[in-house]
């Protein structure tokens, strides 16, 4: 749980930063990548990322504009990069602007539970990382370039002509 708006503002631009280099490697290609049919495809995954801090954040009483509808995910791989940049930034600004560190303490429904705002908070970067780790195979599998996001990744460690550490 997060006691501090800077402290929540830091990890959230550190992750949502890796997000921004995941979405610019996308392609209009790629968006249609799927595990298989009936699961999401990269682009709805993409596309979902984008929309959902604001779906769990305006359940706070953050105010947030929304990024678009999130049943209609965009056709192009650069629109849904801009819209989530825009999003991350408008996370950090609302959550500062709004919001003082007491806030973080009060609780608000949440899918019919009480969660403390700072949960909510913590809940929202784990949503975010859970569903990048989802992309990165869809990435692999559509012949993407996969950047690094807690170190290296192999294409990153082999054009630094080193061999990936095997675990």
């Amino acid at each position: 749980m997060f006691t501090s708006i800077e402290a929540f503002v830091q990890e959230w631009e550190s992750v949502s930063a890796g997000t921004r280099r995941l979405m610019e490697a996308l392609t209009d290609a790629s968006l249609s990548q799927s595990v298989g049919e009936d699961y999401r495809t990269l682009g709805r995954l993409a596309w979902h990322l984008t929309c959902s801090p604001h779906e769990m954040l305006v359940r706070t009483g953050l105010e947030l504009q929304a990024p678009g509808d999130e049943h209609v995910v965009p056709s192009s791989a650069a629109d849904i990069a801009a819209a989530y940049a825009r999003t991350s930034r408008e996370v950090a600004g609302a959550v500062r602007e709004q919001w003082q560190d007491a806030k973080l303490a009060e609780s608000s429904d949440m899918y019919g539970e009480q969660w403390p705002n700072g949960i909510t908070l913590r809940a929202v970067i784990q949503h975010e990382v859970h569903h990048r780790g989802q992309m990165t195979v869809l990435m692999r599998q559509a012949g993407l370039r996969v950047p690094g996001l807690y170190g290296p990744s192999l294409e990153e460690w082999q054009s630094m002509g080193m061999e990936p550490p095997v675990v």
